[in-house]
């Protein structure tokens, strides 16, 4: 009857601010349940915390899919494992709080769906040879104008769309992240790559080796101005590449562009770092 009377309380929570302050509500009762639920390991109780708990889920989600081209729903059913994961793996009397440790295992899930739907889709190799034209276009019409091309004038120099254009960025982008994915899995066997830990700093502490997350922040202190700031914007204050464009002053595929030559550069500086590491071991 408490868990049905929360509930109705409770209303789905959005993409906004207010969510935050929803999901806070009835925590220390959720935490009694959870207390309850250890000892008892009755199914209608642990039904009505999951479902207590939803709210956290969705508003993930939601933050989430800001970088995903992925239905909300999606992000949400899958989110959903997570928290079902955390609430039969909570142990109350570990001084935890329940909600910093579900947004772990919620954010954990959505990510490795994202990574590895990810890794599964190969671009066709037309667009595969198309990223690599641009790339070497970008760099040679720079030098030509002395500032970043747009997108349109890209498209004239190839006789192409300005949709063929990004068709082409995610590719690129696609395979950037893949390739620093692999080359910053965390050696010790976590389920947490570096990647995951760039994106969702907060949790890093409980993931990462001391060295691993100095590696990290050496590595992104040594990227160039533009590149490190939009990092920062992008995947500690969690803002949209619009927000960060705005923020800057620069076009949206601007801020693609200098994600997709940071995170390319920092592939460079930790694999050499982590091949310098290993000689000096050896």
């Amino acid at each position: 009857m408490v868990i049905k009377s929360l509930q109705a309380k409770q209303s789905p929570v959005g993409p906004t601010n207010d969510g935050k302050a929803e999901i806070g509500k009835g925590q220390d009762q959720i935490h009694e349940w959870l207390a309850a639920y250890a000892d008892s390991r009755d199914p209608a109780l642990r039904d009505g915390i999951i479902q207590a708990s939803l709210p956290l889920v969705k508003r993930i989600a939601y933050g989430l899919a800001r970088r995903s081209t992925d239905p909300v729903e999606d992000l949400i059913q899958v989110g959903s494992i997570g928290l079902i994961k955390a609430v039969d793996q909570f142990k109350p009397d570990a001084g935890a709080k329940f909600q910093t440790y579900a947004t772990h295992l919620i954010t954990g899930e959505i990510r490795h769906y994202l990574r590895d739907k990810t890794a599964m889709i190969r671009a066709p190799r037309e667009l595969q040879e198309l990223s690599f034209r641009i790339n070497r276009l970008v760099q040679n019409l720079t030098a030509r104008l002395g500032r970043e091309p747009t997108d349109s004038e890209i498209a004239h120099e190839l006789e192409i769309p300005v949709s063929r254009v990004n068709e082409a960025y995610e590719v690129d982008r696609r395979r950037t992240l893949i390739s620093l994915d692999q080359a910053l899995s965390n050696d010790a066997g976590s389920e947490q790559s570096l990647i995951d830990t760039l994106v969702d700093g907060r949790y890093q502490s409980n993931q990462l080796a001391k060295e691993d997350r100095f590696m990290l922040a050496e590595a992104i202190k040594q990227l160039r101005d533009g590149l490190r700031e939009v990092v920062q914007l992008t995947f500690y204050e969690d803002l949209s590449q619009t927000e960060v464009a705005r923020r800057l002053g620069i076009s949206q595929m601007q801020v693609s562009r200098r994600l997709r030559a940071a995170t390319a550069e920092l592939y460079k500086i930790i694999t050499q770092s982590k091949k310098s590491s290993g000689q000096k071991n050896s």
